[in-house]
Formats: structure tokens, C-alpha cells, sequence
């Protein structure tokens, strides 16, 4: 024991034992305390140092923690899930009945010591995403991902198949739409952005792309020539839809897209192999669904068709 805390404790003591000899109220006048505290005081004191010591204010339990049923859950899903990211481990758990939120979820595997914290590490300066759209259909970003190789069978390999993702998100509400084709260039860009303005049920203002040539030839020699557009640009042309190309070598500025595509190499690519294009096909029909229903932190944990539905209901009220 510190000699500082002694002497608090040996300042109590005598404070205790005088007002055992003059009562609580000269006591309280004398040492210029509130009675109540000599009282507290005096409740404590058996005798020794170590009954006068500040006791923790903390409170022995929250109304609100976790149950020993909750917490016997999140241990049986974890160790079941080892692999398992934090938001899908929620996810899993609401469908089993939990009904927490993902940052109570957090917090109470951190305390059990389940889950590990991420880096600290400071994050390189990046360069700033454009401005997000402001309602659905603002702004669309559209983007390819090549499918992995090692997705493919060796029959596809052999044959000298390649096929590609097409994907559309709409900055808004993170919506997307995915289409999958063996075709990379601007007649597909065009087919696929066709597709996308039927499947999205607002109307579309702006598209995004990077300056690939499948969707435009802007850094080509003779980019901005007049007669020099695509298929793809042509199509935008005609329907009224406002075109916008990022800057070259900034895929930041596609953001959405881009960790759009992570995701999809995480969740929907690891592991799996693709016979053929149409059962590629018919295993993204069921990843575009879970993806579209999946809760998101940048929408409040909400799902993208959610979010959609939210703004919909707040604008019919208006």
C-alpha cells in the first residue's frame, strides 16, 4: 500500500474515532465534511485500514449485457465459424435469434477474448472518392472483374475461356446489379448497361466508369475526336444518361465498385469452380440476392434493398 493511501486511510480512521467520542455533527463541522459520508464511513470501519478503502463505483451488472444464453450462442457459432468476419458472424447469429447490434456483438467478444482488435497501424494518405450520390440513381459506377482463374475448370483453361463480371452499383444505396459474360468490349458494355437500366427500379442520371476501352477511347491518340466514340458511349448519348470518367490511375475515385469487387473475391469467388459460363451464371443469381440483402456499416446496417425501400418510404410521406 502507497504511502499516500495510508495516510488517506489513517485521515479516515481518525475522523471515524472522533465522532465515535463527539458525535457525527461536530464531527462534520470540525473536518468540515457531509454527515452522510461519516455515516458511510462509520458503517465500513471494523477496526482495521482496509475496511476505509474506496470501493468500485463500477456496478456489479448492466441491465443490459449479454445472457449467459447469448453468450453460450456467440461462443458455439464462433467455434463453428472460425474464419468467419464479424459482420457475417452477426448476420448468422440474427438469423439464429440474436438480436443485438453488430458494435454489441463487438464489444462483447473483445471482453471474452474471441475476437482479435484490428491493426492500429496508420493507413497511407488516400486519394479522395468524388462525391457519393445524393439519391438513388444519382450516380452509378460500373466496372469489369476478371473471373480467377483458378475458378475455372481445366477443360475451360484448355479451351482458352475467359469470362468476365460485369458489375453496376449505385452510389446511393449500394444496389448493385451483375452480369456474366465470356465477352470483354464495348458491344458487352452496352448489352450489360442496357440490362443494368432495366434492373434498377429508379431512373438513372450519371454513369461512372474508369477509361478502359470497352468503355471509351478518351486516352486514346485521337480520344476526343468527335466520330471516335463507342458503342457504349453512344448508347449513354442517346438514352440522356451523363457520362464521367475518373482520373486516370485513381481507381479510388470508383470506390464502391472497387470494394464491391473485394467482396466478391472474399465471399462469392474463394473456393468455388465454374463448370461453364451458365453455371457461373447461376451461382451469381444467388450471390447478387444475398449481396443486395446484406446489412452494410455505411447504411446503418441496413441491406442495400432496405435502404432502398427506407428512402422510398420517406419520400412518399413528404
Amino acid at each position: 500500500m502507497s504511502k499516500s493511501i495510508t495516510q488517506k486511510l489513517k485521515y479516515k480512521q481518525s475522523v471515524v474515532k472522533f465522532s465515535y467520542k463527539y458525535g457525527v455533527t461536530k464531527t462534520a463541522i470540525k473536518f468540515e465534511l457531509n454527515r452522510r459520508t461519516i455515516y458511510r464511513w462509520r458503517e465500513r470501519y471494523d477496526g482495521t485500514l482496509e475496511s476505509l478503502k474506496d470501493r468500485s463505483r463500477r456496478p456489479i451488472s448492466h441491465p443490459n449485457q449479454h445472457t449467459e444464453a447469448e453468450i453460450k450462442l456467440i461462443k458455439d457459432f464462433k467455434r463453428n465459424n472460425k474464419d468467419t468476419g464479424l459482420v457475417i458472424l452477426w448476420v448468422k447469429l440474427r438469423d439464429a435469434g440474436y438480436t443485438r447490434t453488430v458494435q454489441g456483438l463487438y464489444h462483447v467478444m473483445q471482453q471474452l477474448g474471441i475476437y482479435k482488435k484490428t491493426s492500429s497501424k496508420k493507413k497511407k494518405p488516400q486519394p479522395k472518392e468524388w462525391t457519393t450520390g445524393n439519391y438513388p440513381g444519382d450516380k452509378i459506377q460500373i466496372d469489369v472483374k476478371y473471373v480467377p482463374d483458378e475458378c475455372l475448370t481445366e477443360e475451360l483453361k484448355k479451351e482458352g475461356i475467359k469470362l468476365f463480371q460485369y458489375t453496376a452499383i449505385d452510389e446511393y444505396t449500394r444496389l448493385r446489379y451483375l452480369w456474366y459474360t465470356n465477352a470483354h468490349d464495348t458491344y458487352a458494355s452496352t448489352i450489360f448497361l442496357e440490362r443494368a437500366i432495366k434492373y434498377f427500379p429508379f431512373k438513372i442520371k450519371t454513369v461512372q466508369t474508369d477509361n478502359g476501352f470497352e468503355f471509351t477511347k478518351r486516352l486514346s491518340w485521337n480520344g476526343f475526336a468527335k466520330d471516335n466514340k463507342t458503342m457504349f458511349e453512344k448508347k449513354l448519348e442517346e438514352l440522356g444518361i451523363e457520362y464521367k470518367n475518373i482520373e486516370p490511375h485513381t481507381p479510388k475515385q470508383n470506390g464502391k465498385v472497387e470494394r464491391s469487387h473485394r467482396k466478391d473475391q472474399e465471399r462469392f469467388y474463394h473456393g468455388r469452380v465454374f463448370y461453364s459460363l451458365e453455371d457461373l451464371k447461376n451461382q451469381g443469381k444467388h450471390w447478387l440476392k444475398e449481396y443486395n440483402n446484406f446489412p452494410m456499416g455505411p447504411l446503418n446496417w441496413l441491406s442495400p434493398r432496405e435502404y432502398l425501400n427506407k428512402y422510398k418510404s420517406q419520400e412518399q410521406a413528404c
